[in-house]
């Protein structure tokens, strides 16, 4: 398989350490119901990994839940719930919700507030280390002291700068050394979780979080990591620099960035409130129609949310539920060539759209098909759309 690799900046193989693909990909922040941006994210690596078994790999996959927020404590407050009741909450929907399109479940799905004490111990270590500096209950991030920073984003510092203020981390704070140095600890507020440390009472930053659950879950180097491009800088670039100042392996082989979805031309965002959600999706169209949809799209490409695209989906999925249904035969030739192109497409840089058209031209041979010897088509385009994550029989929608 070839996939793009962020870090590269170029296609390449994508070449797992062992028998085991280890599989990161960042969560939800659970204040609000999974949008459609959520779901391309998560159904593109749902792809990777059961394209990956097909293949015969096994697929250790961990997805966080960052539980420990601003944003969650902010909608806590404003409800009258508690952080754990809104997580609980949005946390069970998303669920269900992933579940309704047929994402596979994870083999760990971690709070980050249960691995704190682990949190705080590697904060120390990054201070023992000279990467790490406390002021006035604070610990922050020496980013000077990591030459590296900056290599996966390739920012300038003037653009970093920008992006930090942007995105919340606050570059003009007074109390760190340098703009750039970002939030390893901070106090709570009396509302908030709140664990003790060395540090005084409070709470992590969003960045370690991630760190410490990967390398906790998946060992010391995670093959593929990944999550949607506007993770690229702050969080996967301060992720990588808070693991490799204290370690001699390199924290990722493969990164994998995914594009994000728009409405209007303007990014999905909880904080513009622009959201298309996946239940109001499932309430248009069946389930295998929104991942037809998702599919459709390639993962490195943005892409503006048109209602009409899942129309198109659910046209799609009636034509291959058509074609499984017509009980004809294919010439066994044809059969493995529609299979290779199928999979040559996937492993080039996951070309779910051209695999798509694949597809199409398989179920249109099956809908015309003559032959009276052969192999049972529907078991072939069963099986490839299951690789898409696609079961074009269900109706059932979200409620």
């Amino acid at each position: 398989m070839q996939l793009y690799d962020t870090a590269a900046r170029a296609v390449r193989p994508f070449q797992p350490a062992g028998d085991t693909v280890s599989l990161y990909v960042c969560g939800i922040t659970p204040y609000d119901a999974a949008h459609l941006g959520h779901a391309f994210t998560y159904h593109v690596f749902d792809i990777v990994t059961r394209r990956l078994r097909a293949a015969g790999s096994k697929v250790r996959s961990v997805r966080n839940v960052t539980d420990v927020d601003d944003d969650i404590f902010r909608v806590a407050r404003e409800r009258g719930v508690s952080a754990a009741e809104l997580t609980a909450e949005q946390v069970a929907r998303f669920d269900r919700e992933m579940a309704a399109i047929d994402i596979l479940p994870v083999d760990a799905a971690p709070l980050a507030s249960r691995d704190v004490p682990h949190m705080v111990d590697w904060i120390g270590r990054l201070e023992r280390a000279g990467a790490a500096y406390a002021n006035q209950g604070w610990v922050y991030f020496d980013v000077p002291r990591f030459e590296r920073y900056g290599l996966l984003s390739r920012l300038t510092r003037e653009q970093m700068i920008a992006l930090s203020r942007e995105r919340g981390a606050d570059p003009d704070d007074p109390r760190k050394h340098d703009p750039l140095d970002f939030v390893l600890w901070q106090p709570s507020l009396d509302d908030e979780s709140s664990w003790e440390s060395p540090w005084g009472a409070g709470r992590p930053g969003w960045h370690i979080e991630c760190s410490v659950l990967a390398t906790d879950l998946l060992g010391d180097t995670v093959d593929l990591h990944g999550g949607g491009d506007d993770l690229i800088y702050p969080h996967h670039e301060s992720e990588i620099a808070q693991v490799e100042a204290v370690s001699n392996h390199p924290f990722v082989r493969h990164w994998t960035h995914v594009a994000m979805v728009q409405l209007d031309g303007v990014k999905m965002s909880k904080s513009l409130g622009n959201l298309v959600f996946v239940g109001d999706c499932l309430q248009r169209v069946a389930p295998g129609a929104v991942r037809l949809a998702l599919a459709e799209h390639h993962y490195r490409t943005a892409w503006s949310f048109d209602p009409a695209e899942l129309d198109a989906a659910e046209a799609r999925r009636l034509r291959y539920r058509e074609a499984m249904a017509a009980a004809t035969l294919l010439d066994p030739d044809d059969a493995a060539q529609a299979e290779r192109d199928f999979f040559a497409r996937l492993d080039d840089d996951l070309d779910t759209p051209g695999a798509l058209r694949v597809l199409d031209g398989l179920a249109e041979r099956i809908r015309n098909s003559t032959a009276h010897q052969g192999i049972d088509a529907e078991p072939l385009l069963r099986r490839l759309l299951g690789v898409l994550g696609c079961d074009v029989s269900a109706v059932a929608v979200a409620r």
